[in-house]
């Protein structure tokens, strides 16, 4: 039986009526850590929101954690994204209340009725990306670096069996983008799948994983040279 998490075949993306990516034949397996690079305009974005339920698949077909892509409804969106965690560039996050309350309002937006489950969950995540001191502060009071850590917090809150992240790094300083990285690191060895959006080729190169690259409207793997190891 496959250990695909996420399949296409013969699949093609589109932004609106325009073709961005054709021929797509690609297979994640559960427990990868994968990168998706190329440069803007490339149809990474398009790829990441085909993925997350955004923009619909049109041809070929596609299933991610269980669901069909080719016959993904509007009622069934919501359902592929408690299964995803979905990690964005700008965080995301509702400005007009604290960290805490961010992550209550999506547990309790997902069904979740507990409160003693709820705050346990919540100091969990909060923990698994070092920043559970920081629960009471509002978005605007943190650093772009800690905004991102509880966005993968947020994304953690559902125990998805995928996390898609695009672009997390890219509103960050190259120091803080290495801790965000460290952060996603240390979650994709406890288990996680991660696929990661990125055009920041330092980040690829000290944390080496699987690469696939989105160029002319084609999409394939990247084979790495290996590099001498210096003692």
């Amino acid at each position: 039986m496959s250990t695909s998490i996420l399949s296409l075949q013969q699949a093609a993306i589109y932004q609106r009526e325009n073709l961005v990516l054709s021929s797509i034949n690609v297979a994640i397996d559960k427990g990868e850590f994968v990168y998706l690079i190329g440069k803007t305009g490339s149809g990474k974005s398009s790829l990441m929101k085909t993925l997350y339920g955004d923009l619909p698949l049109q041809k070929g077909t596609g299933r991610i954690v269980g669901f069909d892509l080719t016959h993904l409804k509007q009622k069934d969106i919501p359902y592929l994204r408690r299964k995803l965690g979905v990690v964005f560039q700008d965080f995301k996050l509702l400005n007009d209340r604290s960290v805490y309350e961010n992550l209550r309002f999506v547990l309790r937006a997902t069904g979740w009725k507990d409160a003693k489950k709820m705050h346990a969950k919540i100091v969990e995540v909060l923990t698994k990306v070092g920043m559970e001191t920081k629960d009471f502060k509002m978005p605007f009071q943190l650093s772009g670096g800690e905004q991102q850590r509880i966005a993968i917090a947020r994304a953690l809150l559902n125990d998805p069996e995928l996390i898609l992240a695009d672009e997390p790094t890219g509103n960050l300083d190259p120091v803080t983008s290495v801790e965000v990285m460290n952060v996603l690191k240390e979650i994709h060895e406890s288990g996680k799948t991660i696929v990661m959006a990125t055009h920041d080729y330092a980040l690829i190169l000290k944390f080496p994983y699987k690469t696939i690259k989105c160029e002319g409207g084609a999409l394939f793997e990247v084979v790495r040279q290996q590099s001498p190891s210096v003692s």
